[in-house]
């Protein structure tokens, strides 16, 4: 069995739709690359938790969108939501950002632990553009096919009728803003949270403020973002 087709042990309402991704030319192609890789190559994160943000946010319950660009690339770190790692693994500098401004934005204290499942649990697709990752090589799965997937993903949330917040950090991210009916949805975006750019306009942003303002607007529960 090709890795990719893991998404058969999604349980939640996105089953549907990733089976109608699978049909598409480029997923073959994409399987294929992703074998060969994973033969050779040390490949984050495991099989089993490539798909594990759709595990954790159904479709129904999708209020806000994270969008990163591929997973971690160091062992052990990558757990299947962007900008998240393993429960016990020390955080990266990207993620310290993003609890730095958590802290100054809505005065969560930075938590202990960079997993971000609660996030996940509580409506926030934690999405990546690119699912997998070459060990210690950055970008080294993209152009392979995840960006066609992961367009469709953002696609298929800008489809919902309720308000969707999405989140978008960095150059890359914010490219996929002409995916987004702004009529309907709500747009939050700033630099990267890397140390490269966080100074230069994430840092002060106040985007999980801003998200909840926006969600409440529209009548829709906000987001619990303590960790």
């Amino acid at each position: 069995m090709l890795i990719s087709t893991r998404f058969s042990k999604v349980e939640t309402d996105w089953k549907s739709i990733l089976k109608n991704e699978s049909k598409k030319d480029y997923w073959s192609d994409l399987q294929r690359f992703l074998y060969q890789e994973r033969a050779s190559y040390d490949v984050y994160p495991p099989k089993l938790q490539v798909f594990a943000a759709f595990d954790l946010t159904s479709y129904r319950n999708v209020k806000v969108l994270i969008l990163g660009q591929d997973p971690y690339h160091g062992h052990g770190q990558a757990n299947g939501l962007c900008f998240s790692v393993e429960a016990g693994t020390p955080s990266p500098p990207s993620l310290r950002n993003i609890f730095k401004e958590l802290e100054g934005d809505l005065g969560v204290p930075h938590p202990k632990d960079g997993d971000l499942t609660p996030w996940a649990k509580e409506g926030v697709l934690l999405l990546n553009a690119t699912l997998t990752v070459r060990q210690n090589e950055a970008g080294s799965h993209q152009g392979k096919g995840w960006e066609i997937f992961t367009d469709q993903i953002i696609r298929e949330v800008n489809k919902k009728s309720e308000r969707v917040v999405f989140i978008l950090w960095g150059a890359s991210a914010r490219r996929k803003k002409q995916l987004i009916d702004l009529q309907k949805h709500v747009v939050i975006e700033s630099a990267h949270p890397s140390p490269l750019s966080a100074h230069r306009g994430f840092l002060g942003s106040r985007p999980f403020s801003k998200s909840n303002e926006a969600l409440g607007k529209a009548g829709v529960e906000p987001i619990n973002w303590n960790l």
